[in-house]
């Protein structure tokens, strides 16, 4: 007797909301303001019309996954989980979406244009975008294989945006780990979770310029890095040749990008990882001995990147009468 397994990118939409990947919910802390049962009430087809939309997107582009999980990162990271990413340049400021970390870079806004659109039609002015992105990166990590995790809601948008805050608070893949880890910490989180969010880097690309050093010039004399394994830098070579047309050129974060699973923690172990910043991790003693759990042992990473992904979700967020609901995601009502 053969079995026939079912794909939630194949199913229709009615068995959809059955049968996609449920886990128990495990009792993650949250900052009070929010409230799992937020939109029981005013919005009870939320979730599902969250859930839909990103798996319709994903069938279209399985690299969204890594876009949407990216995008919740930089909103949350930068003022905290505000939903300003989102905002496009006024003439009173000029906001996140351009700014260099952001700029042709980011990816998925139309997605969450999208969602905000199908839910202002059963639930208008109700749903913020922060919580729709905050819902739309989890369930792209779900349907990617990831782990569940259960998001209070409640955050409310911000009215304004700052590129200046964008330069100056997100982590960059040139800069040393204690930098990076510092920023982690003025948000409220740790080393571990710097550790455990770098294991997004188990979905998607880096474009060539994020990495090119490490290729042809590390040490400023044209040498390349030397803990970047031999195989793994001829490969990256012929994806990013030494000359700037190739610097927008993609390559993958590691080697099964579409799929969230450890494999990112194995190719650090293997002097395989992509950017700088992430080898670093192997590389020092107060990341090494984490990196070396997650690499043999998913459980564990699945269960941490939940956890983590929730204390990412409580940062900075506006509740009760701070922001607004935007009614288009793009702008202020």
């Amino acid at each position: 007797m053969t079995h026939k397994i079912i794909s939630c990118f194949t199913i229709p939409l009615c068995l959809f909301l059955f049968l996609c990947p449920f886990v128990h919910m495990y009792p993650f802390s949250y900052t009070s303001q929010l409230d799992y049962n937020f939109y029981d009430r005013s919005c009870p087809r939320l979730s599902m019309i969250v859930r839909y939309n990103i798996w319709a997107a994903l069938k279209n582009d399985t690299r969204m996954a890594a876009s949407l999980l990216r995008m919740h990162f930089h909103d949350c990271i930068v003022n905290g989980c505000d939903g300003s990413v989102l905002l496009d340049d006024t003439d009173d400021f000029k906001g996140e979406k351009n700014a260099p970390a952001n700029h042709n870079s980011l990816r998925g806004f139309e997605v969450i244009d999208s969602v905000k659109a199908d839910v202002e039609k059963f639930c208008p002015s109700t749903v913020s975008c922060a919580d729709i992105l905050t819902l739309a990166a989890r369930e792209a990590v779900v349907l990617a294989g990831g782990p569940f995790w259960p998001v209070p809601l409640g955050r409310r948008d911000a009215t304004t945006a700052s590129v200046k805050a964008v330069n100056e608070q997100i982590p960059s893949p040139f800069e040393p780990l204690a930098n990076i880890t510092a920023k982690f910490t003025s948000k409220g989180l740790d080393i571990k979770d710097v550790v455990v969010l770098s294991g997004g880097h188990t979905l998607g690309f880096a474009q060539c310029f994020t990495f090119k050093r490490r290729l042809f010039n590390f040490d400023g004399l044209g040498n390349p890095d030397p803990t970047l394994d031999s195989s793994a830098l001829s490969s990256l070579r012929r994806i990013c040749p030494k000359k700037d047309e190739a610097n927008s050129n993609v390559a993958p974060l590691d080697s099964t990008n579409v799929k969230f699973d450890n494999t990112y923690y194995t190719n650090l172990v293997q002097n395989t990882g992509l950017l700088e910043s992430d080898q670093a991790l192997v590389n020092d003693p107060n990341t090494a001995a984490m990196v070396n759990s997650y690499s043999g042992n998913p459980f564990l990473f699945n269960n941490d990147f939940a956890a983590s992904m929730v204390k990412l979700g409580n940062v900075g967020v506006l509740t009760g009468e701070n922001g607004q609901i935007r009614k288009k995601c793009g702008s202020v009502n």
